[in-house]
C-alpha cells in the first residue's frame, strides 16, 4: 500500500475514533478500518463506555475477509487482558497481514507490547502514520495516563469587552442560539463539564447535553469547597439524568456530604489551597476517577485558578457583538499579574462564525 493510501485510510480511522470523544472514557477514542485491495471491509470505534474496542468491531464487520487484509488503527492495539481479550491477539487470530498504527499506546500495560505481539505473529507493522493528528485526538487519554489528570478546555462566552454578565448578574443570553447549540456539541465531546460553586448557586444549571440526539451524558462536576449548593432546583432534580460529582474541601459539613450522596451525587474530597480548592488536586481526583477530557464553563474565579496554575490546555471563546462596560462581570477573575510576559498565552487554532457570534479555538503553545 502506498504512503498516500496509508494516510488516507488512517485519516478515516482517526475520524471514526473522534466519534468516541466524551463517550468512551476511561478508554481512548480509537478508530479502526480493515482494508484489502483498496476496498474497506470493516470499520469500528468503541461504543459508549469504551467496549467493544474498535478493532473488535471492525473485525466483526469484515468477517472472514479480514484474512490477508490491512488493519488501520489510530492507536497501538492493546496487549493486556482487561474486561476484553487483547486486540493485538484478535488481529493476529483474524489473520490480517499488516497493521498500520498512528501512535504507540502510552499505557504501560501495552506501550510497545501490542506492536511486538503483532510482529511475533508474523504480521507486518507500520507505525507513526499521521501521528501528530493522533496525538491531538488522544491528548486527554495521554494526559490521564502520563500526568494523572485530564486535559482541560476552558469555555468563555462573552461580550466584545470580555464580560459574562451585567453588574446585576443578568447573562441570559449574551450569545445566540447557534453558539449555545455549539456549546452542547462541545459538552458532548468531553467526559465532564466543570463549573464553580458560585456559578452553580447563581445559575442553577443542568449542564446536560440537550437536543443533540442520543449521547452519553457528561459527568457534571461542581467545585464547591463547603458544598454550599442549592438542594432544590434543576441541578439537584437532574441527578438521575446525568452523573453529578461534587468536589469539596475537608471542612464540608458531613450532613451536606451525606445529603448529596443520598440524592445520588458523588462527593469527592480534595485538598485546599489559599482561597479555595487546589486546582491540581481537583484534576488529579478527576483523573484518578477515569476522566480524560474536562470542559470548564466557569465562573471567573475557577477560570482564573486554572489559568494561574497552568492547567488549561485549550480555550474556546464565543464572542457576541455587544458591550457591557467596565461595570459588567469579567469572564476571568484576578490573576495578580505584575508583568505582561507572565500572562497565560495561547496559540490560535481557528476562528469560525457561529450564527451572529464568533467562535475562536485556542491551544496552549
Amino acid at each position: 500500500m502506498s504512503r498516500a493510501a496509508d494516510a488516507r485510510f488512517m485519516a478515516l480511522a482517526l475520524h471514526l475514533g473522534a466519534r468516541g470523544l466524551g463517550q468512551v472514557w476511561p478508554n481512548p477514542a480509537v478508530g479502526c478500518v480493515i482494508v484489502k485491495d483498496g476496498v474497506i471491509l470493516g470499520r469500528g470505534w468503541p461504543r459508549p463506555g469504551g467496549r467493544p474496542h474498535a478493532e473488535t468491531e471492525a473485525l466483526a464487520r469484515a468477517g472472514a475477509a479480514a484474512r490477508g487484509a490491512t488493519a488501520y488503527v489510530s492507536l497501538e492495539p492493546c496487549a493486556h487482558h482487561g474486561q476484553t481479550p487483547p486486540c493485538a491477539e484478535a488481529l493476529a487470530a483474524a489473520g490480517v497481514a499488516r497493521v498500520v498504527t498512528a501512535m504507540e499506546d502510552p499505557d504501560p500495560r501495552t506501550a510497545g507490547r501490542g506492536h511486538a505481539r503483532l510482529r511475533a505473529a508474523g504480521i507486518e507493522v507500520t507505525e507513526g502514520v499521521l501521528e501528530p493528528q493522533a496525538r491531538r485526538l488522544q491528548a486527554g487519554f495521554v494526559a490521564r495516563v502520563t500526568r494523572g489528570r485530564p486535559i482541560v478546555t476552558l469555555k468563555l462566552a462573552t461580550s466584545l469587552d470580555g464580560r459574562i454578565a451585567t453588574a446585576a448578574g443578568e447573562s441570559r443570553w449574551i450569545t445566540g442560539p447557534a453558539a449555545r447549540r455549539a456549546v452542547h456539541a462541545l459538552r458532548m465531546a468531553h467526559d465532564a463539564v466543570l463549573v464553580g460553586g458560585g456559578t452553580a448557586r447563581a445559575d442553577d444549571p443542568r449542564l446536560t447535553v440537550r437536543d443533540m440526539g442520543a449521547a452519553r451524558q457528561p459527568v457534571r462536576v461542581i467545585a464547591a469547597r463547603g458544598l454550599d449548593l442549592p438542594e432544590q432546583g434543576a441541578l439537584a432534580a437532574s441527578v438521575p439524568d446525568a452523573p453529578l460529582w461534587l468536589l469539596h474541601g475537608a471542612g464540608a459539613p458531613p450532613a451536606r456530604r451525606q445529603g448529596w450522596a443520598a440524592r445520588g451525587a458523588r462527593p469527592i474530597e480534595v485538598a485546599e489551597a489559599p482561597g479555595g480548592l487546589d486546582p491540581a488536586a481537583m484534576l488529579a481526583a478527576l483523573g484518578a476517577a477515569g476522566l480524560t477530557r474536562v470542559f470548564c464553563e466557569g465562573g471567573g474565579q475557577l477560570a482564573a485558578a486554572l489559568l494561574a496554575a497552568d492547567l488549561v490546555d485549550e480555550m474556546v471563546s464565543f464572542t457576541a457583538g455587544l458591550a457591557l462596560g467596565a461595570e459588567g462581570r469579567p469572564a476571568i477573575g484576578p490573576l495578580a499579574l505584575a508583568r505582561l510576559d507572565a500572562a497565560p498565552r495561547f496559540v490560535l487554532d481557528a476562528v469560525v462564525p457561529v450564527g451572529g457570534d464568533v467562535m475562536a479555538r485556542w491551544r496552549r503553545g
